[in-house]
């Protein structure tokens, strides 16, 4: 079984985007998915509780069915940080709890797992840890998703090295195009497009797994198949 740790250069990044993607596209190949949330702010009252839509898109694509609760057992309603919206929801969680909870879903040795984080590598999961401590526990490898816009090499670098001084290992990295300004606008500026992701290639020191283009589907079932199309699977090494 292969797990990962997804995570983003910062929040919207398209971290859900890139980790429902990989699913789709190793569920192509016959593999068995499982796609987990552990912690999500900014979730929707349903008659079933609170549910996220990044959860939820997870959900989607993990084969095996499984349950919303075991993809995403910490939500909250509030679209703020996490360690935020957890103290004014008076369930506030910790590290041990998530370690406990998903051993159970990383017990079942599906082909490929991920799990994705909230917002970037240091959002905090309480006031005196992070939630990237869920993947030093775990001993993951990390997938990095990072938002091309301006500003990016910084925030990608800065996050590459955070999570290599953290003890883990990065196994690749993923753009996904958020601004098609100047500095990623093929069309408008093809060299220096190229050379911005160039410079991501030689200073990530780390595969890249894909370039996902501005997808011209909205609904998240629909995207998730189409961003297959631009990703590559990350190199199968066992985990765990």
């Amino acid at each position: 079984m292969t797990a990962y740790f997804v995570t983003g250069t910062d929040t919207d990044a398209g971290k859900t985007l890139v980790a429902s993607g990989l699913l789709a596209l190793a569920r192509r190949r016959g593999l068995t998915t499982l796609g987990l949330k552990p912690v999500a702010s900014g979730c929707e009252p349903t008659v079933d509780g609170l549910r996220n839509i990044d959860a939820l898109t997870l959900q989607a694509q993990s084969m095996p069915t499984t349950p919303y609760t075991t993809i995403n057992p910490y939500t909250y309603e509030q679209a703020i940080a996490p360690h935020l919206a957890a103290r004014r929801a008076g369930e506030i969680p910790t590290l041990d709890a998530l370690a406990a909870h998903v051993a159970g879903p990383l017990s079942e040795k599906r082909d490929l797992t991920l799990i994705e984080g909230a917002g970037g590598w240091r959002v905090p999961l309480n006031d005196d840890e992070d939630l990237a401590g869920l993947a030093v526990r775990l001993e993951l490898p990390v997938i990095l998703v990072v938002g091309l816009e301006l500003g990016c090499l910084n925030h990608a670098r800065l996050s590459a090295e955070a999570i290599r001084a953290d003890g883990l290992r990065l196994a690749g990295w993923v753009g996904n195009l958020i601004d098609p300004g100047l500095s990623f606008d093929e069309a408008a500026d093809e060299t220096c497009y190229r050379d911005n992701l160039a410079t991501l290639e030689r200073t990530l020191e780390a595969p890249c797994l894909g370039i996902v283009p501005r997808l011209a589907t909205d609904t998240p079932d629909a995207r998730a198949p189409a961003a297959a199309d631009y990703l590559t699977l990350p190199t199968c090494e066992e985990s765990l």
